[in-house]
């Protein structure tokens, strides 16, 4: 039976406790007791000078009482270890769900309901008079709770199962016979649980698919687990094997629970491999391991004797690495091995692919369907960077290492290319379909899209120091992952000669610029290159992550912002990251007036940037449509969803910056930098909240009933210009005549930024 919300809540782990200090007297007198039985009895049978039957019996018996007891010390210190590790396990837990419930349910005003089974419900109790209308914030918050109270129980229930499996055949059910399995830890026993399971293959029932799952799912971070679990399915080759034959077990078919199964199991060996393979871990697997994958990685890996194909190691390995944060000294070289090797041949993997029809175009190495079907493992060990920030900093950073096709590092061989970046952001570099849609299809065509999807994931990371879909992601920026990003603005804006990016790298792009936004302002700043006589260090001030600002140039900030923000969700990322920034420079700045109009102008002139970008986009959209009156209307009903869906109503505080989204037409959290007072200065929810105020005052939240007034695209535009200036003026109690003085030259910042887009435009 599954551990109770009510029983982690209720149960009383003195008792445990007391357990725990009983055994452990129990251990220390056997262990007394067998040294004395090996240096007393044992010794002195071993030397007596007996013989005959009966001599021959005695030392039988002695010997075999001997070693009884030394058994009974190891089952006892056996029971005593994992005793120790499951009640230190559940305390914590406990602690937990007992702060959830007793102090964070009521503080949102939440009850918790134990549903059985291990689940819980959490609900807003009625109140009588109350309309019982909640915010989506409260309806979130509340959800949240929920999940977490469910994870809790999920993971106590865990322990309690494998505290009494690791009991179980530490006693071995025999009370006339000591001297069973034995565990350094409860970590061990799971691992040895989980690999029971683990060599049970596609034979394994969806009952203890689910076990596997859950042990994983609690323990793959847990480099004694992971390296136990590891090495014990026997190696590289093996795990790929495992690895190979459960993804086609989940994704062949249309058993749907068997995929989700499936999936669960992918991101868990992903994230036990990467914590198995760190060498920082105390525990963790040799380097053997990444030499070894990359040996395999070009051979055939027979997953079934006789099954006429078999898939490539890299293509076993990708769907593995997709998920985990990995040490660059294990990833690395295998992606520079893929890379190259991909060079040579773009097509080499995929041709490997089967031929299937019906309804099994999913059918792969890659269960989670995120980003192709698995067959190229390019794609793959780009996602496995994208969750790797240090790793795919280093990778986007340092000279290339040259690989045989084996995977031995070849110190006499020579590329092409510079870096990385360099090979990957070529624009007549070819990207393989990784699908098994027919070739003419229109899926077909949107898989060689993939590729470019997960490099600009692997841009994330490297730029911002954190994984591409981190909840909450934070900043980690530094001097090396600038320089990545000032070659993502030169090669990625409106004026490159390679050529625009793929399309669906454009909210990577966005997320980039928005991480960097305190960078665009400070680089747009500089005019005639007055910025740093100016005094602009002083105005753009310290940054919530403690980085140093980087000037990415003037025209090629602005180009690159031309490009994000003539895409709808481009434009929403970065206007919002803007409006964000900008509020909390004006707040800083409430008592520097001159310091926070410099500012203020300059953050207008990137609003016309922005804002202008978007309308060309719009505008060139309808150039077909002969009517006027339409086109207008067209662009005003364009503009508004745009507005709406970006509303910055979803910035919330969290740690070193804020967090944009996910809201509507946002993918992913998106970390914004804020400016602040003095260096190390943490940005706390209640600086968030002071920063925000510039935002919700006089309905700049943009919500609808904000724009029911609002008859033309140039109105929001100089509406969201003009409105965080106007609240700064209210904060530094500006006259009226000083804010007559101040609007005209706001309006002119505005329009410079928006004239900057027009130049464009004529020139296009």
């Amino acid at each position: 039976m599954a551990l109770t919300y009510t029983d982690l809540v209720e149960v009383d782990l003195g008792k445990l406790g007391s357990a725990v200090s009983d055994w452990k007297k129990s251990v220390d007198m056997l262990k007394t007791a067998a040294e004395n039985a090996r240096t007393g009895m044992q010794a002195k049978s071993d030397k007596a000078r007996w013989a005959g039957v009966n001599a021959t019996v005695t030392r039988e018996f002695v010997t075999k009482t001997a070693k009884e007891i030394s058994d009974l010390h190891v089952e006892a210190d056996s029971i005593h270890t994992v005793l120790v590790d499951g009640h230190t396990e559940l305390v914590a837990l406990q602690k937990k769900i007992r702060t959830a419930v007793q102090q964070d349910a009521p503080n949102l005003g939440v009850r918790v309901e134990d549903i059985g089974e291990g689940k819980v419900r959490c609900f807003f109790p009625h109140v009588r008079g109350d309309a019982d209308e909640r915010t989506q914030e409260q309806l979130d918050a509340k959800q949240e709770l929920e999940d977490r109270v469910n994870r809790l129980v999920a993971h106590a229930s865990e322990i309690d199962a494998s505290l009494a499996r690791a009991l179980a055949k530490s006693h071995g059910g025999d009370k006339h016979n000591a001297g069973h399995a034995s565990y350094g830890s409860l970590d061990d026993a799971q691992a040895e649980r989980a690999v029971e399971l683990a060599k049970l293959g596609p034979k394994m029932t969806d009952k203890q698919y689910m076990e596997l799952n859950s042990i994983m799912r609690f323990n793959a971070k847990d480099a004694d687990f992971s390296t136990d679990f590891y090495t014990s399915l026997g190696g590289p080759k093996e795990t790929l094997e495992f690895y190979g034959r459960m993804s086609l077990d989940g994704t062949m078919g249309d058993d749907k629970e068997r995929l989700a199964l499936t999936r669960q199991l992918q991101r868990n060996m992903g994230l036990a491999l990467a914590s198995a393979t760190d060498p920082d871990n105390r525990s963790h697997l040799p380097a053997s391991w990444s030499s070894e994958f990359r040996k395999l990685g070009t051979q055939r890996v027979e997953l079934y004797p006789g099954a006429g194909s078999a898939p490539y190691g890299y293509q076993l390995l990708g769907g593995i690495l997709r998920y985990g944060n990995y040490d660059a000294r294990f990833i690395n070289p295998i992606a520079e091995h893929v890379v190259q090797l991909h060079k040579k041949d773009p097509y080499r993997f995929v041709e490997n692919k089967p031929m299937v029809g019906g309804s099994d175009l999913d059918c792969g190495f890659n269960p989670s369907g995120k980003n192709g079907n698995g067959y190229d493992p390019l794609t793959s060990v780009l996602e496995g960077l994208g969750h790797s920030p240090e790793a795919a900093k280093k990778f986007f950073t340092d000279p290339p290492t040259v690989y045989r096709e084996d995977g031995t590092v070849d110190t006499n061989g020579a590329v092409t290319y510079k870096d990385y970046f360099e090979a990957l952001n070529d624009k007549d570099f070819t990207w393989a379909p990784d699908s098994l849609a027919h070739p003419s299809s229109d899926e077909a065509a949107h898989a060689r899209e993939m590729g470019p999807d997960a490099l600009g994931h692997a841009l994330e990371a490297a730029t911002t120091g954190s994984a591409w879909d981190a909840d909450p992601p934070v900043l980690h920026r530094d001097e090396q992952t600038a320089d990545i990003m000032e070659k993502v603005i030169n090669r990625y804006n409106v004026a490159s000669t390679d050529g625009p990016p793929h399309e669906v790298m454009t909210d990577s792009l966005a997320r980039m610029g928005a991480a960097y936004i305190d960078d665009l302002n400070y680089s747009t700043y500089n005019f005639g290159s007055s910025g740093d006589s100016l005094g602009r260090d002083e105005i753009f001030g310290n940054s919530s992550d403690g980085s140093k600002r980087k000037d990415f140039g003037e025209v090629d900030s602005r180009n690159f912002m031309m490009l994000v923000a003539r895409d709808e969700d481009g434009y929403q990322s970065l206007s919002a990251a803007q409006q964000v920034y900008e509020a909390s420079g004006l707040a800083v700045h409430e008592d520097d007036k001159s310091s926070g109009l410099a500012f203020a102008h300059n953050a207008s002139k990137i609003h016309g940037i922005l804002d202008a970008s978007r309308e060309l986009e719009i505008r060139s959209g309808f150039k077909d449509i002969e009517d006027q009156h339409n086109l207008d209307l067209e662009k005003q009903g364009e503009w508004r969803k745009t507005a709406v869906s970006g509303s910055v109503a979803a910035v919330v505080g969290v740690g070193s910056a804020v967090v944009l989204g996910p809201a509507a037409g946002l993918v992913a959290a998106t970390a914004v930098p804020l400016v602040m007072e003095t260096v190390g200065e943490t940005a706390n929810t209640a600086y968030g909240t002071h920063t925000l105020q510039y935002l919700k005052d006089n309905e700049w939240n943009n919500d609808p009933e904000a724009l029911q007034g609002t008859q033309t695209v140039r109105e929001i535009g100089e509406r969201g210009a003009w409105v965080p200036v106007q609240n700064y003026g209210h904060a530094t109690n500006m006259t009226q005549d000083e804010m007559r003085e101040l609007q005209p030259s706001i309006a002119g910042s505005y329009s410079d930024g928006r004239a900057l887009v027009g130049d464009l435009e004529k020139v296009g």
